[in-house]
């Protein structure tokens, strides 16, 4: 697919069918400028929304770039700035990673975008199988991007994980439109761009991109497939109750060992939201734990065995000092809403909230969630327990069903 023909076709066969606005998220450089051009000249109702990370000084120009693109078109462009305060523990790309997805999920709930578009290529799945190949990773890794998923209530799409990064490129040139492009795409300390020069070596041998590309797409269906059958299985085996998940202890033991560590994959995730899952030595001693009847703790959340059941939950120490504003996700999963007073927060109940809350023993809910649900505090007074007082007009959902979470995790 190297025409301009070919690629709208591949646009615009990815359009929702609702007729939805999308939004793509646009850096200005030559993938994502190529993808908002196309979607506009297919006719979408577009959006284009850029993050502005404040960590490079060219970031400025190709937000200007991006904003020029937009108004020759006439595409409403939104420019969302990370605010950092130049304090960023860890690893640095991956914090970015993780704000630019908030940022926009967070954006296109308010917007009314039913999709945000990436525009990751078939490059991009290559490269990263070449990284995981280079960490040892299983077929969860080496089976590359997802084409679609949910994150914070919004969702995400690649639509362009068959096309290569050049045929995007060649239809910029014939059209005449300038891109920018990333220094750190060509930097050697970061380990993308050697994996690039690694892959033009590889070309000759038949191990290019495409190819390469081709061996995820496999790799991805069988994950698939997998996946399709444990949320099969989860939807008779798990029950979720107000943010806990209840997995009957019996069926999960007579699962096959690969399926059942996917399933507390899954689990773990579905509480934590972490955007990784947690290293193999502890996945195992996690699991070692729960066949031999015990609890355990991994990435903030607890698993309690009962003789019937394998409980997680989030883990008390792991929601301590995490707040939200009123309309934004609490802790990733919980969205509220409700006659919220001025300069009221979200933070978790406790123990010290639920002791002023004598008359949870009505609603029917289990202790172990209601200690980790968001309540609704001004300062030290607590204001409300959404899960207990929808009768005082609050909601409480947690944001995405587990089934759907096993499917597209």
């Amino acid at each position: 697919m190297t025409d301009s023909a070919g690629l709208l076709a591949a646009v615009a066969a990815a359009l929702p069918e609702d007729e939805q606005a999308i939004a793509v998220a646009v850096s200005g450089g030559g993938d994502s400028l190529a993808l908002l051009h196309l979607a506009h000249l297919v006719g979408a109702r577009v959006h284009a929304v850029t993050v502005d990370h404040g960590l490079r000084a060219g970031a400025a120009a190709e937000v200007a770039l991006v904003a020029r693109h937009c108004a020759d078109w006439g595409i409403p462009h939104q420019v969302l700035v990370w605010d950092h305060g130049g304090q960023i523990a860890g690893n640095l790309m991956a914090a970015a990673r993780t704000a630019r997805y908030a940022l926009m999920a967070d954006w296109a709930r308010g917007a009314g975008v039913g999709t945000v578009w990436l525009a990751h290529t078939a490059d991009d799945q290559a490269e990263g199988f070449l990284m995981a190949l280079a960490r040892g990773a299983g077929l969860d890794g080496l089976s590359g991007m997802r084409a679609d998923w949910r994150a914070d209530g919004a969702r995400f799409a690649r639509p362009l994980l068959a096309v290569s990064r050049q045929a995007l490129r060649d239809h910029l040139t014939r059209a005449g439109i300038a891109w920018a492009e990333d220094p750190s795409n060509t930097n050697d300390r970061f380990t993308r761009a050697r994996i690039r020069k690694a892959l033009a070596v590889l070309e000759p041998l038949g191990l290019g991109a495409a190819q390469l590309a081709q061996s995820v797409q496999h790799l991805a269906t069988a994950r698939a497939a997998l996946d399709q059958t444990l949320a099969g299985w989860a939807t008779d085996h798990v029950q979720t109750v107000a943010g806990l998940l209840r997995i009957e202890r019996a069926a999960f033991a007579a699962l096959p060992g690969e399926q059942r560590r996917r399933l507390l994959l899954a689990g773990l995730r579905w509480l934590n939201r972490a955007e990784y899952p947690p290293r193999g030595a502890d996945q195992a001693r996690f699991l070692a734990s729960l066949a031999q009847g015990r609890g355990a703790t991994l990435q903030g959340v607890r698993a309690k065995v009962t003789p019937r059941a394998i409980v997680l939950m989030r883990e008390g120490r792991a929601v301590l000092g995490v707040t939200a504003r009123p309309g934004s996700l609490w802790d990733g999963r919980w969205r509220v809403a409700g006659p919220f007073p001025e300069r009221a927060d979200l933070r978790a109940l406790g123990a010290a909230g639920l002791a002023l809350r004598p008359d949870w023993r009505d609603a029917a809910l289990p202790r172990d969630a209601l200690l980790t649900a968001p309540a609704v505090w001004c300062g030290e007074a607590l204001i409300a327990v959404p899960l207990l007082d929808a009768a005082q007009g609050w909601t409480c959902e947690y944001v995405g069903e587990f089934r759907l979470f096993v499917l597209s995790h």
